[in-house]
This record gives C-alpha cells, structure tokens and sequence, in this order.
C-alpha cells in the first residue's frame, strides 16, 4: 500500500516583503504545488493522500481562496484527508464548517475532524488527532494512541504540532510524547505516524515511520527551512505482520527563500555581487535575505546601491538582512574632486565629506548624500 504524506499547505498565505505581483505568484505557487500531488498520486500509485494539519493559513479566509483551492483538491483523483491544524482548528470560525466550504467540498476530500479511528477500507485505518483551539491543554496524539489493540490492522497517525525532543520548552502542554509514538509502533498498534507543523521534512527518532513532510512549498529562508518544497510517498508492505515502511521525497515546490552573506569592501567585491545575482536562476521565483558586511568609499557604495536596486526589480524580493549587515562607508581622499563643480556647490559638498567623516549624528545623511550625488553624476537611477 502506498500514499502521500503532505502538510502545511497554509493556503492563503502572505508574505508582506514580496514585490508587485509576486504575491499573487506565490500564492498560485501554493495551489499548483497540491495541484501537482494528482500527477504525483498517478506516478507513484499512491491510494490517498493525508494532509497532516495546517491546510489552510487561518480561518478567515477570501471565498475565491476557499473556492479555489477545493478545486485544486478536486484534481488530486485519489481521497484526500485533511487534519485541521493550529492555523486552521475546529473553532467556532471553523472554515471547514463554512457554507462556503461544506457546498462546494468535493467527494473525495474527507474532513478528519473527530479524534481517534477513520477507516479508509477494510484493514486500513487512520487515527486522527484533529485540533479544536490554537492552545490545546493535553498531547492530542498520545491521547489518540492509548487503548489502541495490536490486532492486524494497518494504522496510520496523522498528527500535528512539536514533538517534545525537539523543543526546548518542555512544559507545553500540546507537545508530542516521542516516547508514546515508539511505544504504539514497538507494540504493533500503529505503523507510520505522518506529522506536521515542522515545514521542512524531517525524519523523527530512530524508528523510520515518525515523519514531518513539510510544506510542498517554502514558506522561509533555506538557514531556518532546510528542506521544504517535498511530498513523501510512504510504502507500507501489508503482506508483511512486521509492515516495513519505506519513505521517498519527491519536490513539487518550485520557489527558493535563500539567506546570504558576502564581504564587499572594494568595487570588485561589489562586482563578485552583481555576477553572483546575475548568475542565479529563476529571479521570479526567488527572494534573497541579502547580509553584507565591509568597508566601503562613498563611490563603491553608491555602486553597491546601484546593483540592489536593479536585482530588487528581478528577484520576487531582495530583502536587507539587517542582523547580518554591517557596512561601514567613508569618502576615500579625493574621491569628489573630478565631479566638475565649484564655487558654493564645491563648498558644500566639502562639508558634506566633512561631516560623513566624522561621527556625529548626521554622518549617515551626509554619505546617504554624497552617494546620491554620485549616482546622479554618473547618470544612475536615484
């Protein structure tokens, strides 16, 4: 037997920083990563899919995101099983108790939306352990797991939220018992347990069957989200008492959130830059946390700003990385003489250099200054 595990679909999802129309990409983005589960679903010959929490980005959504995203859902072919999650719980809000969403549901997507067994066909079970607040006040997986017999039946859990080893803030009521997980999986009663909340997939344990898939589609930089943007097809022998499990990735996600980090402290350093940028793929589909750190003349600064400025117009967002930036700018000797001025225009900008030199308050002004006239003076974009 063989499914899709997914999770953190977070339809619906913002991110404030992208540019123009990068936003409405993305969030096609999202939808096309679960459209791309059907394909997935016939080239693996997958018999359903479980979305483990997280669905939806929260409850309140637009109607054409509820609509268009039962669509995408529609296409899958195969049952589709959602677990609501911390994003989306079974509140008073609910969306999935909408009208919106209950008409236009379509047949094969299966709301899990009570705690404990649903039976996908006979000698195949999912235990579900649904959320119903964004604070729940026990562990809602090892409440599900306990009285669960070893009787033959394949079991799978779909679950969400931190399981408790790898977090730091042990007294958190919500946590998930690793140790309950192994427990029903060591005895029989259960044997993959398909886990979101973690939006980077992530193998759990030392069992093999404790998984977090990840989003199909990143949701944060490559530094905190190593590997997201996958589906894990999970093969379950039921021939075998033993149920050996094996788990594959396959990408369907098609955008990178990358964190950099580059030294510029000269014009060629600034040019490594701008070759580097050039050179990567898929601007469009791309945003960069750009931290760079250096010292810089005036004249290399403002041609710094110069090269930010044109990939910020090509990437999906070229976003300052402020704790990793720190660039100190100061004017070079001779640095303003061949601009071709004088008179009260030449004194001014020796006063501008003046002050940019020194450290008081308006240091900063007088660079940010100087660098505008610079640009201006080589005819560049202000």
């Amino acid at each position: 037997m063989r499914f899709l595990h997914t999770a953190d679909w977070q339809l619906g999802m913002t991110r404030h920083y992208l540019n123009g129309d990068a936003q409405p990409r993305y969030s096609a983005a999202r939808r096309g990563a679960v459209t791309a589960l059907g394909r997935l679903a016939v080239d693996v010959g997958a018999e359903f899919v479980v979305v483990s929490g997280d669905v939806f980005e929260h409850n309140q959504l637009a109607p054409r995101e509820v609509s268009t995203s039962l669509e995408a859902m529609r296409g899958i072919g195969v049952p589709v099983y959602l677990l609501p999650g911390n994003h989306d719980p079974l509140d008073a809000s609910s969306v999935y108790t909408s009208a919106l969403f209950t008409s236009e549901k379509p047949e094969n997507v299966v709301v899990l939306d009570r705690p404990g067994i649903h039976e996908v066909r006979p000698g195949l079970q999912l235990v579900a352990a649904p959320w119903y607040s964004k604070a729940p006040t026990t562990d809602l997986v090892s409440d599900v797991l306990e009285g669960l017999p070893s009787d033959g039946v394949t079991r799978i859990v779909v679950g969400h939220g931190a399981v408790d080893i790898l977090v730091p803030d042990k007294d958190r009521p919500s946590l998930i018992g690793l140790a309950a997980l192994e427990a029903a999986l060591a005895r029989g009663a259960v044997h993959y347990v398909a886990l979101g909340d973690k939006h980077s997939r992530m193998s759990v344990g030392s069992t093999g069957r404790i998984w977090y898939s990840g989003s199909p589609e990143v949701t944060n930089y490559d530094d905190i989200e190593p590997e997201p943007g996958q589906v894990l097809a999970v093969d379950i022998d039921e021939s075998d008492e033993h149920r050996p499990v094996r788990v594959d990735a396959h990408r369907v996600g098609a955008w990178r959130f990358m964190s950099l980090r580059y030294a510029v402290d000269n014009r060629r350093d600034v040019a490594d830059l701008d070759i580097n940028l050039d050179q990567m793929p898929d601007k469009e589909r791309t945003v960069i946390r750009l931290g760079l750190t250096g010292s810089l003349t005036v004249t290399d600064r403002a041609a710094l700003d110069a090269c930010l400025d044109r990939y910020a117009r090509l990437f999906a967002a070229l976003v300052p990385w402020d704790k990793q930036t720190d660039i100190a700018v100061m004017p070079a000797d001779g640095e303003f003489d061949d601009l071709g001025i004088g008179g009260f225009a030449a004194a001014a900008v020796d006063e501008l250099v003046a002050t940019a030199r020194s450290m008081g308050d308006d240091a900063e002004d007088a660079r940010a200054a100087l660098g505008l006239l610079l640009r201006l003076a080589e005819g560049g974009a202000a």
